[in-house]
């Protein structure tokens, strides 16, 4: 077989404020790759399906000798996130050809790797036959940010209200989900009314679109909370701090209202006058404790429509930078933004002849 494209998303230059397509990640077509005669060297070969873009991405755009909890991206090279492959050849015995894989992939048609378990990836055990894309969604690192962070910092009880902003997203829809299932009275907020009767879709007791509504008044009449799951920062937890009980629980999940600008926060002081606890966590560093749980419970929840989800699907890694953006301006129709590279589903290696298959979206 002839040499074929390597499609790849560099990242190319860091942003002052907002990413923009074309300039801060721009798509390559510079190199081409021979996929039948990659020296595997005991390794494998994984072509991309599908790829999230999540909101925290914005932080990694940033000067490599800043340091984070998540690495930056490198000027020049491919940019990278959870994703899901396939293996199309393999001299490794941690997988066989056909296997999906879930972890950590560059944003480019294939990937080769020496040792799947070094680089962090899992062969997926999908025994409810779920579409491929929902592990980098309501199966991935969204819902296990979800459930993992509501296990560990809620400490919820039946009759207890909670507030979740961004509650159409991956995150905050599931975080409203896992509280109607314990018993709470839930209040959610989004930027659209379409987001609002999603929000409602899945439960929530109160949905509003903080647009067009006062975030504080809203929960002033449908408070106060004992529980603020937080994803946007900025006026919004200004609200939810103004309308905590004595001894509420805040968990701070992200801010994404001062990824691209400063947001500032005005009345932290209520965290001492409410005796509010306040947490922070990051979800790689809860996998030990919940990560086999989660798989345990999540897959079959979403299989049997317990857990309800949708997602965005931006077609072809041409449009990583359209998704990216849309994920910081919250404009995508829905918080789950997927990209899917999926056109190329499955190679044989011997006949190297296109196996077609059925995708659906949430």
């Amino acid at each position: 077989m002839a040499p074929i494209v390597e499609e790849r998303v560099l990242f190319n230059s860091i942003p002052e404020g907002y990413p923009e397509p074309g300039k801060t990640v721009v798509f390559d077509e510079s190199q081409k790759i021979d996929i039948k005669t990659i020296h595997l060297d005991g390794g494998s070969p994984v072509k991309t399906l599908y790829l999230s873009i999540d909101p925290y991405m914005r932080g990694r755009m940033r000067p490599e000798e800043e340091e984070s909890y998540v690495r930056a991206f490198k000027v020049g090279k491919p940019i990278d996130n959870y994703g899901v492959g396939v293996v199309f050849r393999s001299e490794s015995f941690e997988v066989k050809e056909g296997d999906h894989v879930y972890g950590f992939m560059e944003f480019q048609s294939f990937n080769a790797y020496k040792k799947l378990s070094d680089a962090g990836l899992i062969v997926i055990d999908n025994k409810y036959n779920l579409p491929w894309e929902l592990f980098v969604g309501a199966v991935g690192m969204p819902g296990k940010t979800a459930y993992m962070g509501w296990k560990e910092h809620s400490h919820a009880k039946q009759g207890e209200t909670v507030f979740a902003s961004g509650g159409a997203g991956p995150v905050g829809s599931f975080v409203i989900q896992l509280a109607k299932m314990q018993g709470l009275k839930v209040i959610a907020s989004a930027g659209s009314e379409d987001k609002v009767k999603f929000m409602e879709n899945v439960g929530a007791d109160v949905a509003f679109n903080y647009k067009s509504a006062d975030t504080k008044e809203m929960l002033k009449q449908h408070g106060p909370i004992n529980i603020y799951w937080d994803n946007v920062g900025g006026p919004t937890l200004d609200a939810a701090l103004d309308n905590a009980k004595i001894k509420s629980r805040f968990i701070e999940c992200g801010m994404i209202s001062g990824y691209n600008e400063k947001v500032p926060v005005f009345n932290i002081d209520k965290v001492f006058s409410q005796s509010i606890s306040m947490n922070g966590f990051i979800v790689y560093r809860l996998h030990d404790k919940y990560e086999s749980q989660f798989y345990e419970e999540a897959p079959e929840l979403v299989a049997s429509g317990k857990i309800k989800h949708r997602e965005q699907v931006f077609e072809g890694l041409k449009s990583a930078g359209e998704a990216i953006l849309a994920a910081q301006k919250k404009s995508a129709k829905s918080d789950s933004i997927v990209l899917d590279h999926s056109e190329l589903e499955f190679y044989n290696a011997d006949s190297f002849r296109y196996v077609g298959v059925t995708r659906l979206f949430g």
